[in-house]
């Protein structure tokens, strides 16, 4: 699986949220930073050529879908941060985002519990 530029992964987001669209759809639901139409039928077909999407032909237009499952995607690219940001230690990631505040104490339990009831 190829890494995906951050347009990239943002027109991945949109596709899997529609699972089946025009260029002109996918267009429609960039929030900021739109970019041209030709550019964004540019970056679908490299997300095509990289073996994320593929499409159904219609005429002259193309109707595309992900063929890359959210959840895999989500697998490699956590896989790939842990590993690279925190010596693959899920221990660091959880500390980080403790020291971050961005987890709470009742999250954390709930972590604990979820791993308890696996056991």
């Amino acid at each position: 699986m190829q890494k995906l530029t951050n347009k990239e992964e943002e027109i991945m987001h949109i596709l899997w949220d529609l699972e089946k669209a025009f260029v002109k759809d996918v267009l429609a639901k960039i929030k900021s930073d739109k970019p041209h139409y030709n550019t964004l039928s540019t970056i679908i077909r490299n997300l095509e050529e990289k073996g994320y999407v593929s499409y159904n032909a219609y005429g002259k237009t193309h109707q595309y879908y992900p063929i890359i499952q959210k959840e895999d995607y989500k697998k490699r690219f956590m896989t790939t941060a842990i590993e690279n940001y925190f010596n693959n230690s899920y221990k660091n990631v959880v500390s980080f985002f403790a020291r971050e505040e961005k987890i709470s104490v009742e999250e954390l339990k709930e972590i604990i519990d979820l791993i308890e009831k696996k056991k």
